[in-house]
């Protein structure tokens, strides 16, 4: 039976069983009719084949299929970054997380009573004495003043010229001889930090000290430390040292220590930053610019004492009454 189907140019007859694919004329200029061709046999097929690739088929079939078409990766993935160069930069593993350094709390004498005390390095008429908190366990274990290789009193007594070449801790015993200067402690246990140690006790360190100091007379005593200051002013003036009141350097004259009324005026007071490794309030050249002044005035009154090349051979021992 024939159908017919209609064109941009006139109706055609089909018949049943052929395809009804058809190519259409265009229109010429002159607006003629041309005849209207079926698709060849060839061409048929050709759809047919084309046709069958969005038709479902056997379960198989399509699994090849999807196993053709899946792609590489999952489409949420983002694209991989390249540098510059085309190369894909590795990713840098995660860094370990920093250890907490776990803060210390008081250890009464008992926990390091083993350790072996360490002894003060003074004469009399030293030309200064340094003043620390106590020995750490390094340097209680070593037998000489700040041994702890974190610890930059050495260095910083070099820099600020309070000596002329760098010092290891076991030349601890050579500073009177060489250099007029000493070292003492305002509390002489032994612990791992100045946290051990109470407030009660430092303070109560302070006599200890100044008597020291009424008995070897030095010209200066230079307290390595705010907190050692803190102490000192706890057990003079009863009462914590207010942030106003606190300075670096020399203090006043009134705070001269181990004075003899009518015999001697004492010995003039200079505050330096604490030298402790574990002391991270002020960076390196801040404490070496507190420090300086001090080793100016040493380097000066040792020339003084001792000629133009400032170090000493041997110091003059005085009687100690």
């Amino acid at each position: 039976m024939a159908r017919t189907r209609r064109t941009r140019s006139g109706a055609v007859d089909v018949q049943d069983g052929e395809d009804d694919t058809t190519v259409a004329q265009s229109d010429n200029p002159a607006g003629e009719k041309g005849a209207v061709k079926t698709a060849s046999p060839a061409v048929t097929a050709a759809l047919k084949t084309s046709l069958e690739r969005f038709q479902y088929g056997d379960t198989q079939s399509n699994a090849n299929a999807n196993a053709n078409t899946t792609p590489p990766y999952k489409a949420t993935r983002k694209r991989p970054l390249t540098d510059k160069d085309g190369t894909t930069p590795t990713t840098p593993s995660p860094s370990p997380a920093k250890r907490r350094r776990q803060s210390s709390r008081y250890a009464p004498p008992s926990t390091y009573a083993h350790l072996p005390k360490l002894l003060d390095i003074l004469e009399p008429d030293l030309i200064c004495i340094f003043v620390g908190t106590n020995p750490g366990i390094r340097t209680a274990t070593a037998g000489h003043a700040y041994a702890h290789p974190s610890n930059l009193f050495w260095k910083l007594l070099h820099a600020s010229g309070c000596t002329d070449v760098r010092l290891r801790p076991e030349n601890d015993v050579d500073l009177p001889k060489w250099y007029a200067m000493g070292n003492t402690n305002i509390v002489e246990r032994p612990s791992k930090d100045a946290a051990e140690l109470s407030k009660t006790e430092m303070a109560a360190g302070t006599p200890i000290l100044e008597e020291k100091v009424r008995k070897y007379r030095p010209e200066a005593v230079c307290i390595v430390g705010k907190g050692i200051w803190e102490a000192v002013w706890r057990w003079r003036y009863k009462r914590e040292l207010k942030k106003a009141e606190f300075k670096w350097g020399w203090q006043e004259e009134k705070e001269r220590m181990g004075a003899v009324e009518g015999e001697w005026a004492g010995a003039k007071v200079f505050v330096t930053s604490s030298t402790s490794g574990l002391s991270a309030s002020l960076r390196p050249a801040e404490k070496e610019a507190i420090w300086r002044p001090f080793g100016e005035w040493v380097k000066g009154r040792r020339r003084e004492r001792f000629g133009a090349e400032g170090r000493v051979d041997r110091v003059k021992v005085l009687p100690v009454s």
